[in-house]
């Protein structure tokens, strides 16, 4: 994997996603090499951050290395200077870049142009990295991925494309619950279809959050309102009515269900309190995978290391 760009979850095979596992698994319970050392990784944001932001910056130091944090407000990009040429310049300074960007078009015109690795931290159209730290969570949790019960409720985002994806490569039964004109896309619902086909698991998108939470191991919510979306709150909170994740919801799940979320949260809005706050759930644990699941996908592309 070393010098690849890591753009979305379509971009790994089957062995590649376990391999990213098992790195981040070694990382969490047996320490950070100082593998990369004296290498630079550019953080280039258009949205605000907290975990993305500070989970990179530490996992890049715990290896060694250290980060420039580039926000909008000063670069610009496709604003000030050509999406290219920033890909272009931070090529000759970083080692890699990691970028937080609305468009997903954005993130493609950096990787085409860069001639250092490309980490997507999160874009309209998918959010790999955090997939990654849902599925570490779900092994440590459940023992495994392959055939645990994932049931995502709500709005199908960047985060549900992405959980969809990783989730059916590494054997799951997925199952998305969301309102009529909120559903995944329709290639991303055939992409996991084939995913689930080649590893053994399963996929289903339907409408009735019950129906996919009987007898789940996992279940998944996140905001109905993502970043960027304000203009449409009102008609989103009318469409999502039904879809809050409760205490009634989770009952219908296995006794042994997680709670799953991957913040911020709406409280009172997809989740309550009792749900959150509660017993089943590892949203803390989920925020902290975030750090080792990044730094495993770091230093599989830009460190020396035997695959």
């Amino acid at each position: 994997m070393r010098g690849r760009d890591f753009i979305s979850i379509e971009g790994l095979t089957a062995d590649e996603l376990q391999l990213v596992l098992s790195t981040a698994a070694r990382l969490k319970n047996e320490g950070y090499p100082n593998a990369l050392s004296g290498r630079t990784l550019a953080l280039l944001f258009e949205k605000p951050s907290l975990r993305t932001r500070v989970s990179f910056d530490v996992g890049m130091q715990r290896l060694g290395g250290h980060t420039v944090y580039l926000p909008q407000s000063e670069v610009g990009l496709g604003q000030r200077e050509p999406v290219a040429d920033v890909a272009r310049v931070l090529s000759r300074y970083a080692h890699g870049i990691v970028a937080r960007t609305y468009a997903h078009q954005t993130l493609v015109d950096l990787a085409e142009h860069a001639d250092v690795p490309v980490i997507n931290a999160l874009s309209d159209e998918s959010h790999p990295c955090q997939a990654l730290a849902d599925l570490l969570t779900i092994r440590e949790r459940k023992g495994g991925v392959r055939d645990v019960r994932i049931a995502f409720i709500g709005d199908g985002n960047n985060v549900a494309v992405s959980l969809a994806q990783a989730g059916t490569l590494a054997g799951a039964h997925v199952t998305i619950a969301s309102p009529s004109g909120y559903r995944l896309p329709e290639d991303v619902v055939i992409g996991a279809e084939e995913n689930a086909l080649a590893s053994g698991g399963s996929f289903r998108v339907i409408a009735v959050p019950q129906e996919a939470v009987e007898g789940a191991d996992v279940v998944y919510t996140d905001v109905w309102t993502s970043m960027g979306q304000e203009d449409s709150y009102e008609r989103r909170l009318s469409a999502f009515e039904g879809f809050q994740v409760t205490p009634e919801l989770m009952r219908l799940a296995r006794p042994d269900a997680i709670f799953m979320h991957d913040l911020p949260a709406h409280r009172g809005e997809e989740i309550v309190d009792e749900v959150i706050e509660g017993s089943q759930s590892v949203v803390f644990d989920q925020a902290e995978n975030r750090l080792h699941a990044q730094a495993a996908v770091l230093l599989l592309l830009l460190g020396e290391v035997a695959e």
